[in-house]
């Protein structure tokens, strides 16, 4: 599967359906026109980066309350629900399990090499619109502090 490239800023953000860490169905457009949507592609479940990032995201309240954050990576669906309870994660766990980095794939992201996917984050308006996005390899940890401020940009009063 090759990769397609990454939506740039100002594309629409490719719609894609996935299983929750519940076995819930997901639809990326089905948030449309509520608020805005932040996409965050995680290379591995229980890993000492990911869990760190996530955790960070998970103790940010300002954050969670203004948009609607998704968490994606390659992990079985099982995985990703022992990792949320473990890791106390409230927001959706997406598994892009099978087809393996379909999701990941769509956005650019997916690691062939790896089987995984890269730490892409992407901030989606209300009307499915890439506004502002960050890709980072497997190593590079991300800032929360980078989401408020994208987010500041479509929510009044954050940051």
């Amino acid at each position: 599967m090759s990769p397609a490239a990454v939506p740039q800023v100002g594309s629409a953000a490719p719609d894609f359906t996935a299983r929750t860490q519940h076995g819930e169905p997901f639809r990326l457009s089905s948030l449309r026109g509520r608020r805005p949507v932040v996409v965050v592609f995680y290379p591995y479940a229980f890993s000492r980066v990911c869990t760190s990032e996530l955790e960070a995201l998970r103790d940010r309240p300002d954050l969670l309350a203004a948009a609607d954050f998704v968490a994606v990576s390659c992990d079985p669906m099982f995985t990703l629900r022992a990792y949320a309870e473990s890791a106390g994660l409230e927001f959706a766990l997406l598994s892009d399990f099978w087809p393996h980095g379909a999701v990941a794939s769509a956005y650019g992201v997916f690691d062939n090499d790896r089987g995984c996917a890269l730490r892409g984050t992407f901030v989606i308006d209300p009307a499915g619109i890439v506004r502002w996005s960050v890709v980072n390899d497997v190593p590079d940890a991300r800032d929360p502090a980078d989401y408020a401020r994208a987010l500041a940009e479509l929510v009044p009063g954050l940051g």
